[in-house]
Formats: structure tokens, sequence, C-alpha cells
């Protein structure tokens, strides 16, 4: 594990080097989808507007099917399109993690982070915890997530660092996370200085993962990716000087700087980076393989890139069968498989 949790974009970017569509080592990061329940309705989510599978949680038999079949394990990412935080084994998941020495994090929307919450996630062990706040504010949280929880997320995040500070524990780290819309962006700012006045200290600026329904947020005419405006720029801008000030990192979805996360960069084809199909597997929560996290906001219907079920496979046969290979002998191709259409160079991890 060495160096992972320092540079986590690093360490996958050098994985796997040679991409064929049979891969060559087995996987070494699980996003594992604990639950696709949640309690928000937001505008840029899929599952605000279809049921993309039965409402469930990953039951323990199944995690720990997936995670034993893992033997170099060493991240694991405990989310997926719900609210981690709803399901009750949650804490003993982490812990069964945290024994085999794996890095533990996942997103959550920060609504039920009490501080009973706060003592018993940090006795788990958990490495980090994202907050995916997405405004600054308590009307544009509504705009944007669907309900008006905004003033319990900031009471919850300031009695989680103060319970952090009181006790001493640097972990899990925190940091707060807000998707990069046009209608939201010049928040950004105001954004970053909200977390320092929390006390939370880094600030990820996310990309938008866009469809072609034309539903809710999750629209290519909110997307900054490859079409931001100087009112972008100089939002960032402002933000970067703010974070300087305040003493808060700003980064953005991939561990890189913010304007350049926004940017299409020298690749001509922006999913020809990728090297996800060769480190990481995703399983939803009733044990579908999905290509990875950003599938199911980017395409729709389960069925048209469904890779393997862990319930009836092993996951040696699914990470190389044939269906895993044909996803990567198109990915290396100019014709991408569908969810890759509107992928980028950066996402987060």
């Amino acid at each position: 594990m060495t160096g992972l949790s320092a540079n986590p974009q690093r360490y996958f970017e050098t994985v796997a080097m040679e991409r064929q569509p049979i891969a060559d080592a087995p996987p070494v990061c699980l996003y594992l989808e604990v639950t696709n329940r949640c309690n928000l309705l937001c505008e840029t989510c899929p599952r605000t507007f279809e049921a993309l599978e039965p409402p469930a949680d990953m039951d323990m038999a199944l995690f720990q099917r997936i995670v034993d079949q893992v033997p170099r394990l060493q991240r694991a990412v405990l989310h997926g399109v719900g609210e981690p935080m709803l399901v009750e084994a949650l804490p003993e998941m982490i812990r069964y993690l945290k024994a085999r020495e794996v890095y533990v994090l996942f997103n959550t929307n920060g609504t039920i982070l009490t501080k009973r919450h706060a003592k018993t996630l940090t006795a788990t062990g958990l490495d980090e915890l994202r907050v995916s706040l997405d405004a600054a504010d308590a009307a544009d949280f509504k705009k944007v997530r669907g309900r008006d929880y905004f003033d319990r997320i900031v009471r919850n995040l300031r009695s989680f660092v103060a319970y952090q500070a009181e006790t001493g524990h640097a972990t899990p780290k925190l940091s707060l996370w807000l998707t990069g819309l046009q209608d939201t962006i010049e928040a950004l700012p105001r954004f970053v200085a909200l977390a320092a006045d929390i006390g939370i200290p880094t600030v990820y600026l996310q990309r938008l993962v866009f469809d072609d329904t034309g539903r809710g947020l999750a629209r290519a005419d909110e997307a900054l990716f490859d079409r931001a405006r100087e009112r972008d720029e100089a939002a960032i801008a402002a933000a970067m000087a703010v974070a300087e000030q305040r003493g808060v990192r700003l980064d953005a979805s991939g561990a890189v700087e913010p304007g350049l996360s926004l940017q299409r960069g020298a690749a001509e084809n922006p999913w020809s980076l990728c090297r996800r199909p060769w480190s990481l597997m995703y399983f939803t929560a009733h044990g579908r393989a999905l290509p990875c996290c950003i599938a199911p906001f980017s395409a729709r219907g389960y069925e048209n890139y469904t890779l393997g079920d862990a319930k009836t496979q092993t996951l040696a046969e699914i990470f190389n069968g044939p269906a895993y290979q044909q996803f990567r002998a198109s990915l290396l191709s100019d014709a991408p498989p569908t969810p890759c259409r509107n992928c980028g160079l950066r996402w987060s991890l």
C-alpha cells in the first residue's frame, strides 16, 4: 500500500501499463455499491428519475464473497448510486476491510452524519470520508439536491470536526465536494470559504457526468468540461485565491488542478487514457458487475453494459470473461462503449 493514500491518482495511472483485452493481473480496487437507496432527490443523479435496480442493500454474505476473491485488494470505495450511511452493516463492512489493511473511503450526503455516527465511523478505522454538498447555501442545495437539508448537513459537519478535534483523531480525512454546473460554479469561492469556516481542509470540484436524456441537471448544457467560459475560469481563480488565504486545499476530481480538470487535454479521444477496466471492479448492491462508477451516470440500461454477476460467477470468470474482454477492446478503439463516450481523462478515485 506504499504511496497509495498519499497519491492515489498516480498509483492507478501506473497500474496495468499494457492495456489489452485480457487483463494480465487481478484488480486491486473494488467499488462496492453497499446500497442503491437514498434519502435525497439529486437533479444530477439517475436514480432520481428511474429505478436502475430494485431497492436493496448489499448483504454481508455477498460483500464478503466479493472481497475475499481479491487477494491483492488495496483500495475499497463503498458507494454507488445510493447513500452508504443508510446501511446498518456499514461499520461491519469497513472493519472487515480494515482487518485486511485495505484503504477504505466513501462519499456521503451528510444528512445523517450525527455525532453518534461520527464516533462509530471513527472507531472502524475508516480512512477517508467525502461529503458531497454541491452548494454554498440552502437555496442552491435544494435546487441541486432536491431536499431542504443544507443547514442540517452543515451542523453535522461542524459536530464531526469538533469531535475529531476533541478526540485527536486525524481519520477519517474529511473533504467537501461540489459538482461543477453552469448554474452553480460562481458559488465555488463561497463553497471554499464555507469549508474553511467549518474546518474541513480539502475541497474538490467534481466534473458533471451527463447523459442524453435531458432530465434534471445532468445535461450537456450544464457541463463545464471543454467549454469553460471566462466567467467559470474567473470563479475558479477566485476560489483558488480564497483557498490560499484560508488554508484550504482546492483540488479537482482525479487529484488535478481544478482548471485542468475542465480541459480536454492533448488526447484526441477523451476516454483513451482510462485504466479502470484493468485495475478495478464495480459491483451494484445486487452483485451486478459494471465497468466503473461513472457508467450508471453516463448511460441508461444496465443490461447494455453488464459485465457479470458476482452471485453466480467468480470474479476471475468475470474479470477476463468475454464481456469484459469485449468492453476493453472497444475502449481501446475509436468507437468506445456507450458509458465511455462522454467520459474524460480525470475522474475521482
